[in-house]
């Protein structure tokens, strides 16, 4: 039982909005937990990795999180007394719904849900893309021989240099993600790290905004050009 107190709350009217049923409708088929693990529900899963979204979140501090937030866990219906999922699972859940493209469907879903319930986003409104890297549960292959790898083999190392002018290097994926201005995820795509921002811009686009805002890493003449052939504001910044 988790303790009754509003802070924990915070999330409610939001989970009250979503028919949840119907999306473990099309999760109850997709297992994430590897032979011998303890079995998890895939709704479950699917709500941490919504919120994993919505708080921008690796792996690994979705695990803790889950582990020492209160609100999490009401969230996802994870009671104070059980364990919380080995950030393993998030990835591997995650890869199933991508290659089944079931992540985009369940999204969009879920804002139509919204939508109806009176959260509509105004007519002409817009889009803001942006790219979050996710740290694969391990970042460099097993070394002693006979001994099964745990490296994900589908992430690749993203390299990005900091304020400082200091690279820093991250083994894992990208979450190449589409929001609203009221911060309703639109659309979200996942690739290996080592993907440029820019390769996944048309493909999170719906042309349904009137404007998209986004950083200088997806300015290009191509991407310009593109909007302006479907009529929507370019506002991503130049590079300079």
């Amino acid at each position: 039982m988790l303790v009754d107190h509003d802070a924990v709350k915070e999330l409610d009217s939001v989970h009250e909005l979503i028919d949840w049923a119907y999306l473990e409708h099309h999760l109850k088929d997709i297992h994430s937990s590897a032979r011998g693990e303890k079995a998890w529900s895939p709704l479950m899963i699917f709500k941490a990795l919504l919120l994993q979204s919505w708080y921008k979140l690796s792996d690994s501090a979705l695990e803790k999180q889950l582990a020492r937030d209160l609100l999490f866990r009401r969230f996802i219906a994870l009671d104070i007394s059980e364990s919380v999922p080995d950030h393993s699972i998030f990835w591997r859940f995650r890869q199933k719904l991508d290659k089944l493209l079931l992540m985009d469907k369940l999204l969009q879903e879920i804002n139509s849900q919204l939508i109806d319930k009176g959260l509509s986003i105004k007519s002409g409104g817009v889009s803001i893309v942006d790219a979050s890297v996710i740290e694969a549960k391990q970042c460099r292959p097993n070394k002693d021989k006979g001994k099964h790898s745990t490296q994900d083999p589908d992430a690749k190392w993203n390299v990005k240099a900091s304020s400082d002018g200091k690279s820093n290097s991250t083994y894992g994926y990208k979450a190449h993600i589409n929001v609203d201005e009221d911060g309703l995820i639109k659309s979200i795509g996942y690739t290996a790290g080592n993907i440029h921002d820019s390769n996944c811009f048309t493909e999170l686009i719906d042309g349904e905004k009137s404007s998209v805002y986004a950083d200088s890493s997806y300015s290009s003449k191509k991407h310009s050009e593109w909007l302006y052939d479907i009529n929507i504001d370019n506002r991503t910044r130049i590079q300079i």
